[in-house]
């Protein structure tokens, strides 16, 4: 017997190594679930409550049958933990499943076969699907591969944007650069995100939000329409939880943990912009009793779904099945999981898919206290993340204003897209709602322990009509996803400004854009987080489609073309960011007006009249505070004056012109337009913004910004 035969157990003897097929193996680490390298060889850990026995699978990278099958000893399971530790394996050489024996009772919900081969859910990198459309890829199902985590970060520092001051733009990884009018080198990837970040820095966003990037298949509902293959381009049913999406690579990346991945974190840290990721943990790729069965399903599916007293599963997602998310076990996976992407990683954030299912029991029932969402609220590794909720769900749950937050859970404020989409458009009689929307709903998020920053305000996002379909169509358009145009939301409140779709007539496209320039102006003046979809700022579109879920093409492609045809909405955009950025009084990030004013206003035609009732035609709101000095709105304005911070938001949203008052100032102090929507021109520096008199007339269905300070 030689040294390299013998191995420490826990009490300091030395003990022989088990031989299994072949391969020295010794009892691993159970606290460690997934796989972890170790020198001279690779610990593999799996848990399963009901499972009577595991077998470890190893194959050759692409081989169709495993070249070893290692059965666990009954001495290398503790409690319902199998833990090994196999020597003499290199990472680069092979692949691994595992293979699951135990009851058979369906009603139970017991569906054990040890003939299928199943996913590690803990694993960091999955085969099957490296190359985005081939299917072939997946004749062998899908398998792990052992991952080392050696990423160099260097003196990698994470940006810390406060949620007031955060600017959130969603994107799509592929669709964002895969038309060739990007022209990236790498296109539909994570390198090709990358070239793009001096775009991002120059429109002035903060955060990018992605779109799942968890590994998926996109193969997975692949059917025809016609000529066109849809595929399951959005992403949102996760196969492996851990994994970045291979198909997102420019390289075709074996055994390094999402190198490139994390090059686009890094590089866009460097940059000073933060990285949220979409994240689904309501349901998973495996559907219901006729969908697939390679995960969850063969390892403990009455532990990790949601499941009626016959053993089917419950579908509060809409996608066939529910993760069962306040069992202790699969709550400990989440955590687990968004820790791994927090430390490795580097992620800022993480919003939640259908969030409301996470404050579910068991039986589906709502909780009061969902412990999940209490650990991840308290968890110390997540800390510094921004924790946002879809506080939603398709079973009916709706929560917005009333999830359960602890104090850190931010919520995307579905109130604020409804009431605004419906006043903009020209329901005046909105005007009520809108002021609270824009004032940070404070109807929702006025208690102790909340706040406007709890509000993510948006008008669009990848579930619904990009920002110039939303006054292009007055219908969805849905015919090509193949499902004769049931699917997708039918409350779209859009406008299509007279003409449903493309128009050639000047007039109508005209009043689009202006109709844009509104949404833009009063989203960006809005206390709150706004968020917007990505392309919006240049009239990108979608040509009606609602639910582009299936549409790996044009549809759901950005059309970089439309950033030069529409130049003016764009350098709209990025005036109406920086100028969010400059005025610290619509964030809510100053002290008082030392001139007496509150902090936020509501006015109807006549200053500090706030009866807007829903006869009202004319909303307005103002911003005020003090500006610490030497603060980044320093001009050539006196020291002593430089700490007033006044906005006025003026909004008509109907077809006939609107005459109103500004609030009167003290002496030395006047009002200039900052921003006017039915005029071209945006000024460059407050000292080119034209006085304005209290008196001012708004032109039908246009929005106006004042700003307040002394005269020069």
């Amino acid at each position: 017997m030689t040294d390299s035969d013998l191995t420490l157990v826990p009490s300091g003897h030395l003990k022989p190594l088990d031989v299994i097929c072949g391969f020295q193996v010794r009892p691993g680490f159970f606290l460690s679930p997934g796989t972890t390298v170790i020198p001279g060889g690779v610990n593999f850990t799996i848990q399963s409550q009901q499972a009577t026995s595991c077998e470890l699978l190893l194959f050759h990278r692409e081989a169709e049958k495993p070249f070893a099958v290692l059965p666990f000893p009954d001495t290398y399971r503790i409690g319902f933990v199998y833990s090994m530790i196999v020597f003499g394996l290199d990472i680069e050489e092979f692949e691994y499943a595992y293979r699951l024996d135990g009851p058979y009772d369906p009603p139970s919900g017991l569906v054990f076969d040890k003939t299928r081969i199943l996913l590690d859910p803990y694993a960091k990198a999955v085969t099957g699907q490296s190359r985005w459309g081939c299917k072939n890829d997946q004749k062998h199902g899908y398998r792990a591969r052992v991952v080392r985590s050696n990423f160099d970060w260097g003196e990698h520092r994470q940006p810390m944007i406060p949620m007031s001051d955060t600017i959130i733009y969603e994107l799509h990884v592929r669709g964002f650069t895969k038309d060739a009018s990007s022209k990236v080198k790498a296109p539909g990837t994570f390198a090709g995100l990358i070239e793009k970040i001096p775009y991002l820095l120059e429109l002035g966003i903060t955060t990018i939000e992605l779109m799942p990037v968890f590994e998926f298949d996109e193969m997975r509902d692949c059917r025809f329409l016609d000529e066109n293959e849809l595929l399951d381009y959005w992403g949102y049913n996760t196969v492996g939880f851990f994994a970045p999406n291979t198909g997102y690579t420019a390289r075709q990346e074996y055994n390094r943990e999402g190198t490139e991945f994390k090059n686009l974190i890094r590089e866009l840290h460097q940059n000073g912009i933060e990285v949220i990721l979409d994240v689904v943990f309501n349901h998973t790729a495996e559907g219901n009793e006729q969908g697939p069965f390679f995960e969850f399903k063969g390892i403990d599916n009455r532990i990790y779904y949601m499941l009626t007293p016959e053993g089917n599963y419950y579908n509060f997602s809409g996608c066939g099945n529910t993760l069962n998310c306040n069992h202790p076990v699969v709550q400990q996976m989440i955590l687990e999981c968004l820790r791994h992407w927090v430390i490795h990683y580097r992620v800022d954030g993480f919003r939640f898919d259908l969030a409301s299912i996470l404050g579910r029991n068991e039986d589906g029932t709502p909780l009061l206290q969902p412990p999940l969402l209490r650990n991840l609220a308290e968890d110390p590794v997540l800390k510094d993340v921004n924790l946002i909720a879809e506080a939603w769900d398709a079973g009916g749950l709706y929560q917005v204003g009333n999830f359960p937050a602890w104090n850190r859970w931010a919520e995307w404020n579905g109130k604020y897209r409804d009431e605004l989409r419906s006043f903009l458009k020209g329901e005046y009689w909105f005007a009520a709602q809108a002021a609270k929307r824009i004032t940070g709903s404070p109807d929702l998020y006025g208690g102790q322990y909340r706040g406007y920053n709890s509000s993510i305000n948006f008008l669009t996002c990848h579930d619904g009509f990009t920002l110039y379909d939303l006054y292009s169509y007055n219908e969805k358009h849905n015919e090509e996803n193949g499902w004769n145009n049931t699917d997708g939301a039918n409350d779209n409140r859009s406008w299509n400004c007279g003409y449903e779709g493309k128009s050639d007539n000047p007039g109508i496209e005209a009043l689009r854009k202006r109709m844009i320039k509104n949404a833009c102006v009063v989203l960006l003046c809005s206390r709150g987080t706004p968020m917007f979809l990505a392309g919006d700022e240049f009239c990108n579109t979608q040509f009606g489609n609602n639910n582009a879920y299936c549409q790996d093409n044009e549809i759901s492609w950005l059309d970089w073309s439309l950033l030069e045809k529409n130049r003016e909405i764009y350098e709209f955009f990025r005036y109406m960011i920086a100028f969010r950025k400059k005025h610290s009084a619509i964030r809510g990030e100053c002290s008082p007006s030392g001139l007496g004013f509150p902090t936020v206003s509501v006015h109807t035609n006549q200053p500090w009249d706030n009866n807007v009732t829903q006869e009202s035609k004319f909303l307005g709101v103002m911003f005020a505070g003090a500006v610490p000095a030497g603060s980044s709105q320093e001009t050539e304005r006196t020291r002593e004056l430089e700490t007033e911070d006044l906005v006025y938001l003026a909004i008509n949203v109907f077809w006939e012109d609107q005459q109103f008052f500004l609030p009167k100032l003290p002496n030395g102090f006047v009002w200039r337009l900052a921003v006017n929507t039915d005029q071209p021109e945006m000024p460059e520096k407050e000292s080119q913004m034209t006085v304005i008199d209290s008196e001012f007339i708004l032109k039908p269905r246009s929005v106006a910004v004042f700003v307040g300070g002394p005269s020069f």
